[in-house]
């Protein structure tokens, strides 16, 4: 869901009204909302990491709980390369661009 609340954020970074220095206001909102999605991401490695090690350990309450964290760190991940993907095919094609 973190996920689906950083779009949305970077979905309403154009819309602001403000006038001054927008571009910079723009590229800090960008930059703060990368940084929270990678912390968030983070979390979610930490937190499934320490899933498997209650599994190998026969530690874990809940199974299902412990398998739900696991899958949600694989998939936060998966969307985080494509992110990633993405920014670096759009830097390269940038970068063709004559002036």
């Amino acid at each position: 869901m973190n996920t689906i609340n950083g779009i949305n954020q970077f979905n309403n970074i154009g819309n602001k009204t403000n006038n001054n220095n927008n571009n910079t206001n723009i590229g800090d909102e960008f930059s703060s909302l990368l940084k929270n999605s990678i912390n968030d991401l983070n979390k979610t490695q930490e937190t499934a990491e320490a899933a498997m090690v209650d599994i190998a350990t026969g530690e874990v309450k809940d199974l299902h709980q412990a398998a739900i964290a696991i899958s949600k760190a694989e998939s936060s991940m998966k969307f985080m390369l494509e992110v990633r993907n993405k920014a670096i095919n759009a830097y390269k094609e940038i970068s063709r661009t004559q002036i």
